[in-house]
C-alpha cells in the first residue's frame, strides 16, 4: 500500500535510537525514550496561502529531521510505525557534515 499526504503533511520513519550508553550499559526497550529524530518518508504537496497560491514543503523525502517530542500522530501501516505531523511540527533538517 501506498500513501500519500494531503497539505502540508509530512510522513515520518522514526530512527532507532542506541541500545547502549556512551558508558557501554544497555538500555533496555521499557527505558528508552522514544526518539526525535526521523527519516521523511513522504510529503504532501504543500499548503495553500491566502491568495490560494501553493507553497511548496522545505523537507522533501530522504531528508533527516529533528521533531518535537509530542509531534505528530503514530499510524501503522503494513506492520510499519509512522509518525504523520505538520511541516510545521518539524524544527529543523539535519545534514552530514
Amino acid at each position: 500500500m501506498r500513501f500519500r499526504p494531503l497539505h502540508d503533511r509530512v510522513v515520518v520513519k522514526r530512527v532507532e535510537s542506541e541500545q547502549k550508553t556512551a558508558g557501554g550499559i544497555i538500555i533496555p526497550d521499557t527505558a528508552k525514550e522514544k526518539p526525535q529524530e526521523g527519516e521523511v518518508v513522504a510529503v504532501g504537496p504543500g499548503a495553500r496561502d491566502e491568495s490560494g497560491k501553493l507553497v511548496q514543503l522545505d523537507v522533501k523525502a530522504g531528508d533527516r529531521v529533528l521533531f518535537g517530542k509530542w509531534s505528530g500522530t503514530e499510524v501503522k501501516i503494513d506492520g510499519v510505525e509512522y509518525l504523520i505531523m505538520k511541516e510545521s511540527d518539524i524544527m529543523g533538517v539535519l545534514n552530514a557534515a
